[in-house]
Protein backbone atom coordinates (compact mmCIF):
# COMPACT_ATOMS: atom_id res chain seq x y z
CA UNK A 1 0.00 0.00 0.00
CA UNK A 2 1.06 3.55 -0.67
CA UNK A 3 0.42 6.43 1.72
CA UNK A 4 1.64 9.87 0.82
CA UNK A 5 0.85 13.37 2.01
CA UNK A 6 1.96 16.91 1.28
CA UNK A 7 0.73 20.32 2.43
CA UNK A 8 1.44 23.76 0.97
CA UNK A 9 0.30 27.25 1.91
CA UNK A 10 -2.28 28.64 -0.49
CA UNK A 11 -0.92 32.17 -0.24
CA UNK A 12 2.85 32.20 0.19
CA UNK A 13 4.48 35.61 0.36
CA UNK A 14 4.96 37.21 -3.04
CA UNK A 15 2.20 35.24 -4.82
CA UNK A 16 -1.19 36.50 -5.96
CA UNK A 17 -3.52 35.75 -3.04
CA UNK A 18 -6.40 33.35 -3.58
CA UNK A 19 -9.57 33.02 -1.52
CA UNK A 20 -10.96 29.68 -0.38
CA UNK A 21 -13.75 30.06 -2.96
CA UNK A 22 -11.24 30.66 -5.78
CA UNK A 23 -9.10 27.67 -4.83
CA UNK A 24 -12.28 25.60 -4.61
CA UNK A 25 -13.28 26.65 -8.13
CA UNK A 26 -9.83 25.58 -9.33
CA UNK A 27 -10.12 22.18 -7.63
CA UNK A 28 -13.55 21.60 -9.19
CA UNK A 29 -12.23 22.57 -12.63
CA UNK A 30 -9.29 20.19 -12.15
CA UNK A 31 -11.68 17.37 -11.22
CA UNK A 32 -13.85 18.02 -14.25
CA UNK A 33 -10.98 18.38 -16.75
CA UNK A 34 -7.47 17.47 -15.65
CA UNK A 35 -6.09 18.60 -19.02
CA UNK A 36 -6.38 22.22 -17.84
CA UNK A 37 -3.95 21.55 -14.98
CA UNK A 38 -1.52 18.85 -16.11
CA UNK A 39 1.50 19.31 -18.37
CA UNK A 40 0.67 19.19 -22.10
CA UNK A 41 0.03 15.69 -23.45
CA UNK A 42 0.08 14.05 -20.00
CA UNK A 43 -3.72 13.87 -19.96
CA UNK A 44 -5.02 13.10 -23.44
CA UNK A 45 -8.67 12.49 -22.53
CA UNK A 46 -10.85 13.64 -19.64
CA UNK A 47 -14.62 13.33 -19.81
CA UNK A 48 -17.35 13.59 -17.16
CA UNK A 49 -19.67 10.65 -17.86
CA UNK A 50 -22.01 11.02 -14.88
CA UNK A 51 -22.80 13.73 -12.39
CA UNK A 52 -24.97 14.50 -9.39
CA UNK A 53 -25.09 17.18 -6.72
CA UNK A 54 -22.42 15.39 -4.66
CA UNK A 55 -20.13 13.69 -7.16
CA UNK A 56 -19.05 13.14 -10.73
CA UNK A 57 -17.68 10.13 -12.55
CA UNK A 58 -14.92 10.85 -15.00
CA UNK A 59 -13.03 8.74 -17.48
CA UNK A 60 -9.56 9.90 -18.42
CA UNK A 61 -6.32 8.83 -19.98
CA UNK A 62 -3.41 10.12 -17.91
CA UNK A 63 0.19 9.11 -18.61
CA UNK A 64 -1.15 6.48 -20.99
CA UNK A 65 -3.35 4.83 -18.34
CA UNK A 66 -7.12 4.64 -18.78
CA UNK A 67 -8.85 5.62 -15.53
CA UNK A 68 -12.36 5.75 -14.18
CA UNK A 69 -12.75 7.86 -11.06
CA UNK A 70 -15.67 8.63 -8.81
CA UNK A 71 -14.99 12.13 -7.52
CA UNK A 72 -16.89 13.36 -4.47
CA UNK A 73 -17.14 16.98 -3.39
CA UNK A 74 -17.42 18.48 0.09
CA UNK A 75 -17.91 22.11 -0.99
CA UNK A 76 -14.99 24.45 -0.29
CA UNK A 77 -13.37 21.72 1.81
CA UNK A 78 -12.45 18.46 0.11
CA UNK A 79 -12.31 16.67 -3.25
CA UNK A 80 -11.85 12.89 -3.08
CA UNK A 81 -10.87 10.83 -6.12
CA UNK A 82 -11.87 7.17 -5.73
CA UNK A 83 -9.95 5.00 -8.18
CA UNK A 84 -12.69 2.79 -9.67
CA UNK A 85 -10.65 1.49 -12.64
CA UNK A 86 -7.05 1.86 -13.75
CA UNK A 87 -3.68 0.85 -12.36
CA UNK A 88 -4.42 2.13 -8.84
CA UNK A 89 -7.11 1.41 -6.28
CA UNK A 90 -7.86 3.54 -3.27
CA UNK A 91 -8.47 7.22 -2.67
CA UNK A 92 -6.67 10.48 -3.41
CA UNK A 93 -7.77 13.60 -1.51
CA UNK A 94 -7.25 17.34 -1.98
CA UNK A 95 -8.28 19.23 1.15
CA UNK A 96 -8.50 22.93 1.99
CA UNK A 97 -8.09 23.89 5.65
CA UNK A 98 -6.79 26.63 7.92
CA UNK A 99 -3.47 25.89 9.60
CA UNK A 100 -2.60 26.66 13.21
CA UNK A 101 -1.88 30.31 12.38
CA UNK A 102 -5.18 30.60 10.49
CA UNK A 103 -3.59 30.65 7.03
CA UNK A 104 -5.29 28.71 4.25
CA UNK A 105 -3.51 25.44 3.35
CA UNK A 106 -3.95 22.87 0.59
CA UNK A 107 -3.20 19.27 1.53
CA UNK A 108 -2.91 16.19 -0.64
CA UNK A 109 -3.05 12.72 0.79
CA UNK A 110 -3.62 9.32 -0.67
CA UNK A 111 -3.96 5.74 0.37
CA UNK A 112 -3.66 3.60 -2.72
CA UNK A 113 -2.37 0.32 -4.00
CA UNK A 114 -1.41 -0.96 -7.42
CA UNK A 115 -3.87 -3.44 -8.88
CA UNK A 116 -2.33 -6.83 -9.56
CA UNK A 117 0.94 -5.96 -7.82
CA UNK A 118 2.35 -7.32 -4.58
CA UNK A 119 1.49 -5.02 -1.65
CA UNK A 120 4.64 -3.14 -0.56
CA UNK A 121 6.45 -4.78 -3.50
CA UNK A 122 9.02 -3.04 -5.70
CA UNK A 123 6.42 -1.34 -7.93
CA UNK A 124 4.59 0.15 -4.95
CA UNK A 125 7.87 1.17 -3.31
CA UNK A 126 8.91 2.98 -6.51
CA UNK A 127 5.56 4.77 -6.70
CA UNK A 128 5.79 5.72 -3.01
CA UNK A 129 9.24 7.24 -3.62
CA UNK A 130 7.96 9.20 -6.63
CA UNK A 131 4.91 10.53 -4.74
CA UNK A 132 7.14 11.69 -1.87
CA UNK A 133 9.83 13.25 -4.10
CA UNK A 134 10.24 16.92 -4.98
CA UNK A 135 8.48 16.23 -8.31
CA UNK A 136 5.62 14.32 -6.65
CA UNK A 137 2.39 15.54 -5.20
CA UNK A 138 3.82 18.61 -3.46
CA UNK A 139 4.81 19.86 -6.92
CA UNK A 140 1.32 18.98 -8.16
CA UNK A 141 -0.26 21.07 -5.40
CA UNK A 142 1.95 24.04 -6.24
CA UNK A 143 1.18 23.77 -9.96
CA UNK A 144 -2.56 23.53 -9.19
CA UNK A 145 -2.39 26.78 -7.23
CA UNK A 146 -0.28 28.45 -9.94
CA UNK A 147 -2.76 27.39 -12.65
CA UNK A 148 -5.67 28.62 -10.50
CA UNK A 149 -3.93 32.02 -10.24
CA UNK A 150 -3.50 32.06 -14.05
CA UNK A 151 -7.18 31.20 -14.63
CA UNK A 152 -8.18 33.98 -12.22
CA UNK A 153 -5.93 36.48 -14.04
CA UNK A 154 -7.48 35.39 -17.38
CA UNK A 155 -10.99 35.92 -15.98
CA UNK A 156 -11.85 32.21 -16.29
CA UNK A 157 -12.72 31.65 -12.61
Amino acid sequence: MIYSTATVPVNPQGETPLTRAQVWQGLVLKARDARLFLPPDLCTRCEVVEESATHIVREATIAGDDLREIISFEPERKVTFFQAAGPREGAIVNELFEGEAGALQLRFYCYTGLRGKKPFGPEEQAEQAQFDSDTGYKAALLSTLKRTQQLLAEGKL
